[in-house]
């Protein structure tokens, strides 16, 4: 299959898949029956219509507006955008050739990035990552883990390896969270580590999650800190920061592993 046919095609997709988590994380915290309930304007509450929610090109046409009241839309294009960039990037720097494990790996980590992004727009908005897309990632990601073992005939070396990188990455949170009463980490944090060390595969993966979400998050808070001291007690969310490392191991961990082991070895 032609190689920029399929990056169009993952970018079209990424743009309804984050138009979705855009309608997924408004329905999470303002509907109870959030499957069933319809897409409102947050402000008059009017029903939203199929062309007010085609991705980008309905904010650009009203200009960021709701179409029925003419007040200011509170999502904007980024979260399509970067879904899209996710979808495509993770196409081409997938670490393995697309077929066989590798096609199926790749289908269920397009999902993954789903939830991933749904996870990251909500703790950025209200700081907390719901158990209503933690849990059920937890359990998207053991399923694909026994898939491969039952399909593809993955080594139970490889499946207790994973098991391995989720007790060491939420271990290491949970003793944060015990330790601070909740203060440095969340409770919600412990559990995403759970799916986060699945995905990571092995200990040493996992370890370089946290590392690189460490360095991540302090990255992101020097220009607050710089601007005021009060920047010292601002709360952060870690979750995005956690997100975009493993994201990073993802596609480049085994290339990280083996620069780091080959620089050690010379």
């Amino acid at each position: 299959m032609d190689k920029a046919f399929v990056i169009v095609y993952l970018a079209a997709l990424g743009l309804i898949f984050g138009s979705f988590v855009n309608a997924l994380v408004w329905r999470l915290r303002n509907k109870r029956n959030w499957v069933s309930e319809r897409s409102e304007c947050p402000h008059c509450h009017h029903t939203l219509a199929p062309r007010d929610l085609i991705p980008v090109l309905s904010y650009l046409a009203l200009k960021g507006k709701c179409r029925y009241c003419g007040k200011k839309i509170d999502d904007t294009p980024m979260t399509e955008v970067a879904t899209a960039l996710l979808f495509v990037g993770s196409y081409i720097f997938w670490p393995i050739q697309i077929h066989g494990l590798g096609l199926f790996q790749f289908v269920c980590w397009s999902l993954i990035l789903i939830a991933f992004m749904a996870l990251a727009v909500y703790d950025l908005r209200w700081f907390l990552l719901p158990d209503k897309i933690v849990f059920p990632l937890v359990g998207f990601v053991i399923l694909q883990i026994l898939s491969q073992k039952a399909l593809y005939h993955f080594a139970w070396h490889d499946v207790g390896a994973a098991a391995l990188g989720a007790v060491v990455l939420s271990g290491i949170f949970y003793i944060l969270f015990v330790v601070s009463d909740g203060a440095w980490i969340g409770g919600g944090d412990v559990k995403l580590a759970i799916a986060l060390g699945l995905i990571a595969s092995d200990p040493l993966r996992a370890t370089l999650i946290l590392l690189f979400a460490s360095i991540i998050g302090v990255l992101a808070a020097i220009p607050a800190m710089l601007k005021t001291k009060k920047a010292l007690k601002m709360q952060i969310p870690f979750g995005p920061f956690l997100i975009l490392a493993t994201i990073i191991v993802q596609l480049f961990g085994a290339s990280i592993v083996h620069w780091y082991t080959g620089f050690f070895s010379v």
